[in-house]
């Protein structure tokens, strides 16, 4: 699980909480955070959970998309999922997308449905992840990601919708349409 942050110590231990509370045993995946040169307290949330994280700090904040790539490339499995600080996921997203993938090795790439939450986690609506897709809550082959050459650092926003669209020209997205990601919707959100 790639989790990249910037300036979210005020979401980040629900994040964190959600993805160590996986009803997946904890050997079976890896938590990767990227601090991009958080200048808030995101650092300290961080360390409350040191023992069951790894733990990339660049020095300056780099953007998104060289944070992702920093993260991925540290990965140790072969399938990977990113999840942003923001938000946060039911204790089935990892089993349930594992295992569709796992059992369907001519999938490509798996993705869930969301729940659209406020502050208080009170549910604004569902999305529908084919119809109004998010960057988030894809697990993909890390082989093919590498294969497209990771996300374009040169894109300092939309770089989902770019990685997206690169990918989906040669690979494809299943959906699974239960909502398992919770996408938080805040003041601070980039998109």
């Amino acid at each position: 699980v790639i989790v990249p942050v910037h300036n979210q110590e005020k979401y980040l231990g629900r994040c964190l909480r959600s993805l160590l509370s996986q009803d997946m045993t904890r050997e079976k995946y890896e938590i990767i955070v990227i601090d991009d040169g958080s200048t808030d307290r995101s650092s300290y949330a961080l360390e409350l959970f040191a023992d069951e994280l790894t733990i990339i700090s660049l020095p300056t904040n780099q953007g998104l998309p060289a944070a992702l790539n920093a993260g991925l490339t540290q990965a140790k499995g072969e399938l990977v999922v990113r999840v942003d600080a923001d938000d946060y996921v039911n204790s089935r997203f990892l089993s349930v997308l594992h295992l569709f993938l796992d059992s369907n090795p001519e999938i490509d790439a798996i993705a869930c449905d969301y729940l659209l939450v406020d502050n208080d986690e009170v549910v604004l609506g569902r999305g529908n992840i084919d119809e109004q897709p998010i960057a988030c809550g894809i697990l993909f082959r890390l082989k093919q990601l590498y294969g497209l050459g990771l996300y374009d650092e040169s894109f300092l926003s939309h770089e989902d919708l770019e990685l997206r669209h690169r990918f989906l020209q040669k690979y494809s997205i299943h959906r699974v349409p239960l909502p398992f990601y919770r996408y938080r919707r805040h003041d601070s959100n980039m998109t």
